[in-house]
């Protein structure tokens, strides 16, 4: 059995100052965003996308992500706590950031874009797509070293079980780092590869809403879920699992939409 080690959630200061890891854990994730995007419009050049490009659909993406995200995480997932402390909704840096909202908040921004730069929506959210799950790890990663989202209690012996000494003494699964692993590297691997050949549009978006839709509704069984707008609810499950309901149905839709086009 393990413990958290309880990281400090300041990486360095500088003077006044102070650098937090999940702050850097988005810089990480922005950073990727550039690399991986560069080295995937250098071998897809016919998708016909440069670094000017990128840079300018980063920026997009990241007004997406924040707004989004924090917004989600208000309204979906813990709406009493910040209509008790509205002060806290601008406090990013100490986290709380809801995926499922930062989505829709990008959806909306590569809509933006695509107008404004004259392709399809389908066009950038398949280029963007195997780009996503690199920045869906280090978040994960955030949350791990800033100690929330844990998992739920241990049934039986698990070697990697830990324990998170300001919840409880319970051995609990380490979720943060399931979901890192699953919604961040075995997903990015699958879209990596899956992207690399000519696909029919849509194609990539629908993979990433199903790999997404089904990690994270697996992922949910191991940890403890937020309350949520209505907290557990019909079935046994979280918010976050019915939310991903439509994500993989969606998918599904585009891949049979595809096939019937075809």
């Amino acid at each position: 059995m393990l413990t958290h080690p309880q990281f400090d959630p300041i990486a360095f200061s500088l003077g006044p100052l102070s650098v937090r890891w999940y702050g850097l854990m988005y810089l990480i994730a922005f950073t990727l965003f550039i690399v991986l995007g560069r080295l995937h419009a250098r071998r897809r050049p016919e998708l016909g996308w440069n670094a000017q490009m990128l840079d300018d659909l980063l920026m997009y993406g990241v007004l997406g992500v924040i707004i989004g995200g924090r917004l989600g995480e208000v309204m979906f997932f813990q709406p009493g706590y910040y209509l008790q402390h509205p002060a806290e909704i601008l406090a990013i840096w100490k986290g709380g950031m809801s995926f499922h909202g930062g989505f829709l908040g990008v959806l909306a921004a590569m809509w933006l874009y695509a107008r404004r730069h004259g392709k399809s929506f389908w066009q950038v959210t398949d280029f963007i797509a195997p780009l996503v799950p690199t920045g869906l790890a280090a978040g994960r990663i955030g949350n791990f070293i800033n100690g929330e989202l844990w998992g739920r209690p241990v049934d039986g012996e698990l070697p990697w079980a830990m324990v998170f000494p300001w919840v409880d003494a319970l051995p609990r699964h380490p979720s943060q780092l399931y979901q890192a692993l699953g919604e961040g590297v075995l997903l990015f691997a699958v879209l990596w590869w899956y992207s690399a050949s000519p696909r029919p549009l849509r194609a990539v978006s629908a993979v990433f809403l199903i790999g997404y839709g089904s990690l994270r509704f697996a992922a949910e069984f191991f940890r403890t879920p937020d309350p949520g707008i209505f907290g557990t609810l019909s079935l046994g499950l979280s918010t976050a699992q019915w939310l991903c309901l439509p994500m993989i149905l969606a998918g599904a839709a585009l891949l049979a939409l595809n096939r019937r086009h075809a």
